[in-house]
């Protein structure tokens, strides 16, 4: 079957390198039973509650990125850092005319590099060089840390990646869900400071994000992120201001909960200049919408010139 054929919604609860902490509700070929009914907030921002196949979906982005890796020359777990955590993967391309920088989801306590390696072959063919970057999760490291280990890993690819063959001179900068968040804080961070030009980034497509996380207080993965109001607020990029004039694509799936519509809203609301509009693409959902970052002939691409 398909990715794009299967029903999910979010990766966030996927298989995970990071310790799931016991939740006062279980999922039984997917239906929730609980102790007590999922709160409002846990339904909204909690898509696995919704997607019965999740695991499947899962073993199929493992299993396509095993193929992938096989399939591609590629430099693996090149260190941007200290930490054992600190890696990415390169995927050059021949004449390759922009290096795509993907920053995968999770909660920012799930999933690995290596299970994205699978968008690699569509954009490498269409002449986009990919950096897939690995950070530590939570809760072993704080939020403020992963985002600073994501602004070391854009340094060190626009010093270093061109040395793999990769052109660092016109990065745009992805994620997803929580990647996505990633993405944004990228964007609101002074690269002088990291020997990065401004004008290097080139644009930036953040799928399905979320940039307000003082909602995520009321969500039980919180038990990971360990946020207070104040850490939430100090990590949400809608109370930033973009440092890049590179314009930075939302999109939204539009089978997605109304709660990550607003999140992308709120962005375009605050950030105009650079989001000057909230894409909702048809059909799409909370996983299936990495199949549009995956086709460079898809609305997102297009959308960002």
């Amino acid at each position: 079957m398909r990715r794009d054929a299967m029903l999910g919604l979010d990766g966030a609860f996927g298989h995970s390198h990071a310790m799931i902490p016991e939740k006062p509700w279980t999922l039984v070929r997917g239906v929730v039973t609980s102790k007590m009914e999922p709160s409002w907030h846990e339904l909204q921002y909690n898509p696995r509650l919704s997607v019965p196949e999740h695991a499947e979906y899962f073993r199929r982005w493992a299993e396509d990125s095993r193929a992938a890796r096989a399939q591609l020359a590629y430099r693996a777990n090149l260190a941007y850092g200290p930490g054992p955590k600190e890696t990415l993967d390169l995927f050059p391309a021949q004449k390759s005319r922009l290096l795509l920088v993907f920053i995968h989801g999770g909660y920012w306590r799930a999933f690995d590099k290596d299970d994205f390696s699978w968008l690699a072959p569509p954009l490498v063919e269409a002449g986009l060089s990919l950096a897939v970057l690995n950070y530590p999760l939570c809760p072993a490291v704080s939020l403020a840390e992963i985002t600073e280990q994501c602004r070391r890993a854009v340094a060190w690819l626009y010093h270093q990646a061109p040395r793999y063959g990769a052109d660092s001179q016109r990065m745009v900068l992805s994620g997803h869900s929580a990647g996505g968040h990633l993405t944004a804080e990228l964007f609101a961070t002074q690269w002088a400071d990291y020997g990065v030009p401004d004008q290097a980034i080139v644009g930036g497509l953040a799928l399905s994000g979320l940039f307000d996380l003082t909602p995520l207080l009321q969500v039980s993965v919180n038990a990971d992120l360990r946020l207070d109001s104040a850490q939430a607020r100090a990590c949400s990029p809608v109370h930033k201001k973009p440092t890049l004039p590179a314009p930075l694509v939302l999109a939204v799936g539009a089978l997605e909960s109304s709660e990550f519509h607003r999140q992308s809203q709120l962005l375009h609301q605050a950030w105009p200049q650079n989001c000057p509009e909230v894409m909702v693409l048809p059909g799409y959902h909370h996983f299936n919408i990495l199949e549009a970052l995956a086709n460079p002939q898809s609305p997102l691409w297009r959308a960002l010139g």
